[in-house]
């Protein structure tokens, strides 16, 4: 297996919990937060959704500008309206876009990224491995925190539904 397929593998892996811990949800719990965090389980998909997008652009342009929304807040957000179903299309969608992307311009291109509203002026160039290596890891992250507020829920656990 070559190191592209090994690392968009681990991350369809990480994709795949998250999408396990929305199973079997109602579309109005996705904006509920059950926890001390504003985390809700419609926010992170939303936001790991527009991730994906944000560096698909990032891989596919190659100019280094800063996709449209990628430091906006309100991807933290339910959107208005979002059911489950719609919101996993759209994060399957932007998933099939990225690997598509990191497939046809390879692990070793190095990129520009996207000028960060912290650091003006600074726009650093990493390889694409770089990238898939940060959506990994995000996407893990969130992966874990949408499990504890869906056990928050309702007590249903993303570890309980591996097997189903």
């Amino acid at each position: 297996m070559t190191e592209t397929r090994e690392l968009l593998t681990a991350l369809r892996e990480q994709r795949d919990t998250l999408r396990i811990t929305l199973r079997g949800l109602a579309d109005d719990q996705l904006a509920v937060r059950s926890t001390v965090s504003e985390l809700t389980l419609g926010g992170i998909v939303n936001h790991l959704t527009r991730g994906e997008r944000s560096w698909t652009h990032v891989l596919s342009s190659g100019t280094g500008g800063t996709p449209p929304g990628m430091f906006d807040m309100e991807q933290y957000e339910t959107p208005p309206g979002a059911t489950v179903t719609a919101l996993l299309t759209a994060y399957e969608e932007a998933a099939r876009a990225t690997d598509d992307a990191v497939a046809r311009v390879g692990l070793d291109r190095v990129v520009p990224l996207p000028e960060a509203p912290w650091e003006p002026g600074v726009v650093p160039r990493r390889p694409v491995r770089w990238i898939v290596l940060r959506l990994l890891r995000e996407t893990a992250q969130h992966a874990g925190h949408a499990d504890i507020v869906r056990e928050a829920i309702d007590g249903a656990s993303t570890t309980a539904q591996l097997g189903d």
